[in-house]
Formats: structure tokens, C-alpha cells, sequence
């Protein structure tokens, strides 16, 4: 700092040589605000253009004043003025700076948050309504931060503020103890992603159907009956989901049969595995199966497996497969046993 006022230093007049450093600023602001609006401008475009454009917009102004005030700033330092002037006409500027780029902080927030928004909406079903309250919270965070460098450009003592702050901030926790709860749930499900939008899933409480949204506090599952169920974030997060929607959009189905002892065992697994590739819903990779499972005291048991396009179709196949083979059964007498679903079926079918 020293040899930069030496440099400058051109007349015997302080006076003179403050608007020499001021005007000195004003050219390097000038040629900062060139670079940073034309050369670096150009560079951002090999990024995402509009991002890149957007920030540039709100940086260079505040980069060119920021010189200026600086300059402005140095250049009373040759007016030989008393310390308690210096620390006022210090403070001005530099809080005249810091609002500048805590303004200017907001709206790189904004963009950034907009920018990160439409980056997982599709993923996460996020409603636009939720960006101003993202917004709003991170404007409160960028002025409190602001407000606290300020205090402390003007010497105040922040440590009796931020400890009121602390004892503020407990209250508030332990009044909205719930609501942060499952904020910081839906922040784990952005970040864990046990389901996405579409997916179908099963709760345990046997809940099943589509997810339709995952908002900050809660999340919406659709269910067959087309009910809406809305759950906190803090319970689904700790509750056990089954996602029957991973790897593949088909739904495995086991549908289980007995008949009499005495039929003929070859023709029922042929048949119902016929009867599955009939449906038009059934796919054909993989390819439906059946097996003969156990021996029961009055019959014989099978299970049918088979794949379905999309999980809300699981109730009308279930019932086409069951009226089908019932006919098919009846055409062919093959006798049909009353019987308890074997394990394998009752794991999925709950």
C-alpha cells in the first residue's frame, strides 16, 4: 500500500494527489469492467450461456464500484485527517460496499436457485411455488451475513448478537421441530433417491400406489383407488418402503392355484401359462412361468409368474388371469381347490 501511494505521490499538494489515486480507480475500474463485461463474457458462453450471462450482468457493476470506493478510500489517506474521521468516511465506504455485494449476492443466489430447481423438478415433481420460499430463505441468510460484516466494519461488538441469536435460534428450533423435520427429510430424499416420481411403491402399512410429488415437507403417493395420501418427510424417511418401480417398470405378479389331486399336472402349467401370454398386458421378456410348488392335503399347489407392462394395471390383469383361468380350468375339468396362497405369493401379494 505504501509503494502504491509512492507511486502516486506526483505533487506537493495532498489535495492534487487524492484526485490523481481517485482518477487512477476510475481507469482501472474502467478497464476491470471491460474485461469482465467483453473478454470474460466470452468464455462463459462455453459454459451454459444464459447462466453465465446472467451472473456477469450483476457482477461487473458492482466490481466497478467497488475499485471506485476502494480508490476513494485510499485516496483520503493523503489528507492527513484525524483517525476518527478516517474511521467514519472508512466505514461509510466500505458499508457502501458491502451492500452493493450483499445486493448483488441475492441475485446470484436467485439464479443459482432457479438454475438447481429446474435440474431436479423433473426428477423430484418440485412444485415452482416452493423457489420463492427458497428465495426468501436465502435472502434472509445473505442480509443477516451482510448485516453482521457491517457491524463489525463499525467496530460493534457481535458476540452479545450472535448469542441472542443462538437463543433465538433454539426457540424457534424447538417451536418448529416438525416442520424442520421434515424439511431435512425431503432433503434426504433428494439426496438418497429411494424413489422418483412414477415410481410405484408399497409402505408398511400396506399403502401402495404412484408417486406423484416430493415436495420440501411431505410427499404425495397416488393410490389405485385414486386416493391421495400425503406423508411428512420425517416418517416416510424412517419408514420401510418396497419401490416395485426399480431396475424396470414391470410388475412381477405370482398367482397361486390348487387343484385336485389326479389332474393332469402338464396341462394346468401349460394352460396357465398360455392364458398369461394371451393377455395383452403380460410382456413377454421375461417370459411367464409356472411351478408345481407343494404338495396339500386335498391339492396339488402352482404358482403363475408372470411380468405386467405398468404397475397400475396389477389389479385388472389379476382379475383377467383369474377369470380366464377359472373358465379354462372349468372347460378342460381340471378341478379347482380351495387353498392358502403358498409363501412366495403371499410375499408379493400382500
Amino acid at each position: 500500500m505504501t509503494k502504491i501511494l509512492e507511486s502516486l505521490n506526483i505533487s506537493s499538494s495532498a489535495y492534487v494527489n487524492a484526485a490523481v489515486i481517485i482518477l487512477a480507480f476510475i481507469i482501472v475500474a474502467r478497464i476491470a469492467d471491460f474485461l469482465v463485461d467483453k473478454v470474460i463474457r466470452r468464455f462463459a458462453q462455453f459454459t451454459k450461456p444464459e447462466v453465465g450471462g446472467s451472473l456477469i450482468d450483476i457482477v461487473h457493476r458492482p466490481v466497478f464500484f467497488t475499485i471506485i470506493l476502494f480508490g476513494i478510500s485510499l485516496a483520503f489517506t493523503y489528507l492527513r485527517l484525524s483517525d476518527k474521521i478516517v474511521f467514519y468516511i472508512d466505514g461509510s465506504l466500505y458499508t457502501v460496499i458491502s451492500v452493493i455485494w450483499m445486493v448483488a449476492a441475492v441475485k446470484i443466489g436467485n439464479i443459482i436457485i432457479e438454475n438447481a430447481f429446474f435440474k431436479v423438478s423433473d426428477v423430484t415433481g418440485l412444485g415452482k411455488d416452493v423457489i420463492p420460499l427458497v428465495e426468501n430463505v436465502s435472502r434472509l441468510v445473505v442480509v443477516l451475513a451482510g448485516f453482521m460484516v457491517i457491524l463489525s466494519l463499525w467496530k460493534v461488538n457481535i458476540a452479545p448478537i450472535l448469542a441472542s441469536a443462538g437463543i433465538a435460534g433454539i426457540a424457534v428450533a424447538l417451536a418448529a421441530k416438525d416442520t424442520i423435520a421434515n424439511f431435512l427429510g425431503g432433503i434426504s430424499l433428494f439426496v438418497d433417491k429411494p424413489f422418483k416420481i412414477g415410481d410405484f411403491i408399497v409402505l408398511d402399512r400396506g399403502e401402495r400406489g404412484e408417486v406423484v410429488a416430493i415436495g420440501i415437507r411431505s410427499t404425495k403417493v397416488r393410490t389405485l383407488e385414486d386416493i391421495m395420501i400425503t406423508i411428512p418427510n420425517a416418517v416416510i424417511i424412517n419408514t420401510k418402503i418396497v419401490n416395485e418401480s426399480v431396475r424396470t417398470h414391470y410388475l412381477r405378479i405370482c398367482l397361486p392355484a390348487a387343484v385336485a389331486y389326479g389332474s393332469d399336472i402338464d396341462l394346468v402349467e401349460k394352460t396357465m401359462v398360455d392364458l398369461a401370454m394371451q393377455n395383452e398386458n403380460v410382456v413377454s421378456d421375461p417370459a411367464p412361468r409356472a411351478l408345481f410348488t407343494t404338495f396339500g392335503d386335498a391339492s396339488l399347489h402352482f404358482e403363475l409368474l408372470f411380468w405386467i407392462k405398468e404397475p397400475y394395471l396389477r389389479g385388472r390383469v389379476i382379475d383377467e388371469m383369474n377369470r380366464a383361468i377359472y373358465k379354462k380350468f372349468k372347460e378342460y375339468g381340471i378341478e379347482l381347490k380351495s387353498t392358502i396362497p403358498a409363501a412366495g405369493c403371499a410375499a408379493l401379494q400382500r
